[in-house]
């Protein structure tokens, strides 16, 4: 029966899949970059860090074999057809993380809160899509294509385990499967993070959507000989990608991403129903808007350039430890701290956090 849809709507419905389960992991779990940031640095509580890095360590074991059983082609990946810019990483990813930090959300988290009737991550969500768009495809897609252009480094390794490879003689496969399960051990080896079932258990479950994705997308572009990207969940251009389909469905327009923004808001509503925490709230502080609306324009522009979010970035392509991944990963936590560290000691954007 799947096999007679279309490819788009198979496509579709893989991303939806996925992101239910990572909708009910962010209201179930409490999944969440910023929150798991902030414990960290202000309560010395590394267990929601952790979820993250047991997510990568599942999503990077899981893709090493897809590979394995050639399944999935790191090489036709959006992650390793994306040029090599380091300095634009870095600079996305720091511009990401404070725009978080000032929007009281990442596009996925601002997802999953509107899922729950957050209405004020509604407009989170709209300003980061049309601003990710803006820098893509808009008015700054030639300012960002030429700074691409003048910081590219051609290389023709994409990822740690091409690097590895190259200098052992091991197959790169190899090597992902020891980051991935070493990722994994270390994160394992925390007797509190052991002791949250439902941390491990979402975290892992993370890890389990992210492979799905990787699987579907490369399962419909084989053999369905059609030519898509092969891409999992990430929530940058996917959230313009859903506006635009919203406005102009007639004419097409369903992709793997906005598959994936519906499945997220669909188990994020599950999640808050299953609770009791579903509940409409709306801002009533200009200031408090006028904030969440600056950070949501940082992270799109911060996303478009960095090739990702949160979760495109700091989950998906570190599935397949891209030399890119590590970078944008680290400057996202600078730019997060950054700007906690700001809106905690009075220096915000008029208001204070939510």
């Amino acid at each position: 029966m799947l096999t007679s849809l279309p490819d788009a709507v198979i496509l579709a419905l893989i991303g939806f899949a996925g992101g239910i389960i990572l909708g009910l992991a962010a209201r179930l779990g409490r999944f969440c970059t910023l929150g798991a940031i902030e414990d960290y640095l202000y309560q010395g509580d590394g267990v929601r860090l952790r979820m993250w890095g047991l997510a990568i360590g599942i999503a990077g074991i899981g893709t090493s074999g897809l590979v394995a059983l050639g399944a999935l082609e790191p090489a036709q990946t959006i992650y390793h057809l994306a040029p090599w810019s380091p300095a634009l990483g870095i600079f996305g990813g720091l511009m990401f993380g404070y725009g978080m930090a000032l929007a009281g959300n990442c596009g996925f988290g601002a997802l999953a809160r509107f899922g729950g009737g957050d209405l004020r991550s509604f407009v989170i969500v709209l300003v980061m899509g049309i601003a990710t768009f803006f820098m893509l495809s808009g008015p700054f897609a030639h300012l960002r294509l030429a700074a691409l252009e003048l910081s590219d480094m051609p290389t023709p390794l994409r990822s740690y385990p091409d690097a590895l490879g190259a200098a052992t003689g091991i197959a790169p496969v190899l090597w992902g499967f020891a980051l991935s399960a070493a990722l994994t051990a270390w994160m394992l080896c925390s007797r509190d993070f052991r002791r949250s079932p439902r941390a491990v258990t979402w975290g892992a479950a993370v890890g389990v959507a992210i492979v799905s994705g990787w699987a579907g997308t490369q399962w419909v572009a084989s053999a369905r000989l059609g030519a898509y990207p092969v891409n999992s969940h990430t929530f940058t251009s996917p959230l313009g990608e859903a506006l635009l389909f919203l406005m102009t469905s007639s004419g097409g327009g369903l992709t793997f991403g906005v598959g994936s923004v519906g499945g997220v808001l669909a188990g994020a509503a599950a999640g808050s129903l299953f609770k009791g925490h579903f509940r409409w709230e709306a801002c009533e502080d200009p200031r408090e808007l006028k904030r969440q609306v600056l950070g949501a324009v940082l992270m799109g522009f911060g996303a478009a350039l960095a090739m990702g979010c949160t979760i495109g970035q700091g989950i998906s392509a570190f599935s397949l430890w891209t030399l890119n991944a590590p970078l944008v990963f680290a400057s996202i936590f600078g730019g997060a701290a950054l700007g906690l560290r700001q809106l905690i000691t009075g220096l915000s954007f008029g208001g204070a956090r939510p």
